[in-house]
């Protein structure tokens, strides 16, 4: 404890201190709060030079590949253990640990490429958030039928049709030819949108 307390283990200390008040966050939850930090970092940056080092950097640290909290106590854990291992190894060699702002600025110059090396297979085994919402226009060149009603122009009926995602949405259907009628449980294909109404075709009478 006298050696993680020292002058000179301060940095890495303080880096300790705030991975445990981050575990804490996300313990209690108040991580949820903090979730919009992700998308709300806005950098003005006006040359294409910039820009590039910008991005190059943030791939380099791997910024932006984990949600914020776990990248940052990422990065914070193998700033305190690299530190902390190489006080100890100078300690071993020398009998006697290296001031505390040049060990911290070897271990962030090497915590920094190693968070984001590390940061590359977490991404891949970490949940994502995912969505099944879509728009209303994917549905055009859907396939469904009549579920209730005989759709005829200017009389709409109510047809199922499933997006690629398995759900089934309810929308009004007329035909898409005048003088076509949609009967009854007829399988349709949606080809066009105007307003909430879906103009089909009946499948049968002109495959997809």
């Amino acid at each position: 404890m006298d050696f993680l307390l020292s002058n000179s283990n301060l940095p890495f200390a303080v880096a300790l201190s705030v991975l445990v008040l981050l575990a804490f966050v996300q313990l209690v939850g108040l991580g949820d709060l903090l979730g919009d930090a992700d998308a709300d970092v806005d950098v003005d940056i006006d040359a294409d030079a910039d820009l590039d080092f910008a991005g190059g950097l943030a791939s380099v640290i791997g910024f932006g590949r984990l949600p914020l909290l776990i990248w940052l106590s990422l990065l914070l854990a193998l700033f305190a253990l690299l530190g902390l291992g190489g006080q100890q190894a100078m300690l071993g060699f020398t009998g006697d640990t290296m001031p505390a702002l040049p060990a911290a600025g070897l271990a962030a110059l090497a915590a920094f490429p190693l968070t984001g090396a590390l940061s590359r297979p977490l991404a891949r085994i970490l949940p994502h958030d995912e969505t099944t919402a879509v728009g209303i226009d994917s549905l055009i060149a859907k396939r469904g039928h009549i579920e209730i009603g005989r759709a005829s122009r200017g009389s709409p009926a109510r047809a199922a049709v499933g997006d690629r995602f398995g759900t089934i949405h309810h929308v009004m259907v007329e035909p898409n030819e005048d003088g076509e009628v949609l009967e009854s449980g007829a399988e349709v294909l949606l080809v066009r949108r105007d307003g909430d109404i879906f103009y089909a075709i009946a499948v049968e009478a002109r495959p997809f």
